[in-house]
């Protein structure tokens, strides 16, 4: 297991890949924070997300990233790989699996996932069956997004499941990783058009 420090943002990560067995004490027991030190974390967080966006971005991919968190540590890092993988490897449909099987669970309980881009319906139905208790969005999706802006599928009351979900965080710097992918396809026809979602 290689250990990695995001110093700049604050936050331990655990650099993982899929054939890497859950052990218990690679997180320890996170104390107690306050509304603002939440805050915090979460940004923190977000930016590693927004690290995995660039690579999508660098890899002409549509820029969203993921991670999936469980008591302070990152146990699953995705980006975008839909021109690799097809129109359902989104970033958060990647982060959960993956996450699954370091947890070897079918299911992600005192987990949250960190997503740069406001989850589409098919993620939001994913992070549902997951049971993760928490979902952190930066940018909103006023096309397709499901937390809020065309429905919020997250929260629908008639659902067994329904995570803690906290919209907007660093969504301008979100936003504008988007915003740049889109006019660079703009002004580039080589490289195609715009997806009728951007998540």
């Amino acid at each position: 297991m290689k250990y990695r420090e995001f110093v700049n943002y604050g936050v331990p990560a655990l650099l993982i890949s899929h054939h890497i067995s859950y052990n218990s004490k690679m997180f320890p027991h996170s104390t107690g924070q306050d509304l603002q030190g939440r805050e915090a974390t979460d940004a923190g967080f977000m930016r590693a997300a927004l690290m995995e966006a660039a690579a999508a971005a660098a890899a002409d991919d549509v820029p969203v990233g993921a991670l999936v968190v469980r008591e302070g540590a990152i146990i699953a890092t995705a980006r975008n790989e839909m021109k690799a993988s097809g129109a359902t490897a989104h970033a958060e449909l990647r982060a959960i699996n993956i996450a699954l099987t370091v947890l070897k669970s079918e299911r992600l309980d005192g987990c949250t996932l960190y997503v740069t881009l406001e989850p589409c319906a098919m993620c939001a139905g994913a992070i549902v069956l997951a049971r993760l208790d928490r979902v952190v969005f930066g940018a909103w999706d006023p096309k397709a997004g499901m937390a809020g802006s065309v429905d919020d599928l997250l929260r629908h009351p008639r659902l067994n499941h329904r995570p803690e979900v906290r919209g907007g965080v660093l969504d301008g710097e979100c936003g504008a990783v988007l915003t740049a992918f889109f006019a660079r396809r703009r002004t580039s026809p080589a490289l195609g058009e715009r997806p009728s979602s951007v998540s």
